[in-house]
């Protein structure tokens, strides 16, 4: 049997059934990742009637047509699991109608595609705020194989998937023995100031040899600027070293992180001279170990309330400096940063996989279609 070409809006339907009757809570209000994925909704729902969200039951996708500004990719989710979700009314929610011709995981595999994502933002329309709209989506057309040839590339691409949550699984038992450990040291350790623990360094590219200018993100790693360094003079900008901190107290508020990174590989970086930089000078403590502290959400909270009440929110030095950590003996640190390091390396693995899934979908798409 040949492959059958449609329009998508023959195939699938709008979704609008509301939480009218307040059935579902905040505990259900997800959002969507630019990874395709329902999270938890960062969205401040203090005060927010969830009578107009949205159901999103199994087996529906849901999206945000706006697509500006999110990493050139579209805001979309299936839910492939058996629980029911609501999402803000902004969201689009949709099903499969003709389930006798179009498979729901099928189409997932379709979506996410790095070529879907590039259709989508070219079909974008609008002002800044460009948008792939409801009626967008009805007009892609694609060819279809029958349904056991997407069943089988499905397979495939589940089992892949499946492997990798097996995966998953089993790294997050290992955050879990460490969370607990942490929580255990936190009771019993003595607590030290930051202002005791580092000092700042100032060091600058003076030579302007180093031209890897980087910044930190709000998972507290080093990523390359997304400033325009054009034309700018590099010689002021800030090394960072192996083993030092950069640190920026710009918006903690705002984004309720503190904006922390470790920098561990051996070719020194450049950072903004508006960072700071740090290093440890009490000789009990390990580096690793604080940006271990500081990579738990407890400390985040902390920033964010520590933070001043001005329009950028910031964490200042002096305010920075008296976040306190507890500090056990230094075996005690360098046992349960092991075992985070190997939490981190085996969490990178993960997202490898996830990669390898993502860029799989493409091929596993070519090839149903070539099967046919």
């Amino acid at each position: 049997m040949g492959l059958s070409k449609y329009k998508l809006g023959e195939l699938i339907q709008l979704e609008d059934a509301r939480n009218s009757d307040g059935l579902y809570s905040l505990d259900d209000v997800k959002g969507i990742s630019i990874q395709k994925v329902f999270i938890e909704t960062k969205a401040d729902m203090e005060g927010v009637s969830l009578f107009p969200y949205i159901i999103v039951r199994p087996d529906f996708f849901a999206y945000v047509t706006v697509t500006s500004r999110n990493g050139e990719k579209i805001t979309l989710a299936h839910n492939d699991t058996d629980k029911t979700f609501i999402v803000s009314s902004s969201y689009v929610v949709f099903s499969v109608a003709r389930k006798d011709l179009l498979s729901s995981d099928y189409l997932f595999m379709f979506f996410n595609r790095p070529e879907f994502d590039r259709y989508a933002r070219f079909n974008s329309w609008g002002s800044a705020r460009e948008t792939f709209n409801w009626e967008d989506v009805c007009d892609i057309e694609l060819e279809l194989p029958d349904l056991p040839t997407q069943q089988k590339y499905v397979d495939i691409y589940k089992a892949m998937v499946a492997n990798q949550q097996s995966y998953e699984r089993g790294f997050e038992d290992l955050k879990l023995s460490v969370d607990a450990e942490l929580d255990r040291i936190k009771k019993i350790s003595s607590l030290k100031s930051i202002g005791l623990l580092l000092q700042e360094i100032d060091n600058r590219n003076e030579s302007g040899i180093i031209t890897n200018v980087q910044g930190i993100n709000i998972t507290k790693q080093f990523m390359p600027s997304v400033a325009d360094t054009n034309g700018v003079d590099l010689s002021n900008y800030k090394l960072v070293k192996k083993g030092q901190f950069a640190y920026s107290g710009m918006q903690t508020g705002r984004d309720e992180c503190i904006r922390i990174a470790l920098y561990m590989n051996d070719e020194p970086i450049i950072i903004s001279p508006a960072y700071s930089v740090f290093e440890t000078k009490d000789t009990s403590v390990l580096s690793e170990y604080i940006m271990m502290w500081f990579s738990r959400s407890e400390s985040d909270r902390r920033g964010w309330f520590m933070s001043d009440s001005s329009i950028r929110t910031n964490l200042d030095l002096e305010r920075f400096y008296e976040t306190m950590i507890p500090v056990p003996d230094i075996k005690v640190q360098k046992a349960i940063v092991e075992v985070y390091d190997t939490y981190t390396m085996r969490k990178q693995i993960n997202e490898q996989l996830k990669t390898q899934i993502k860029n799989i979908c493409p091929i596993l798409i070519k090839g149903s279609l070539e099967e046919v």
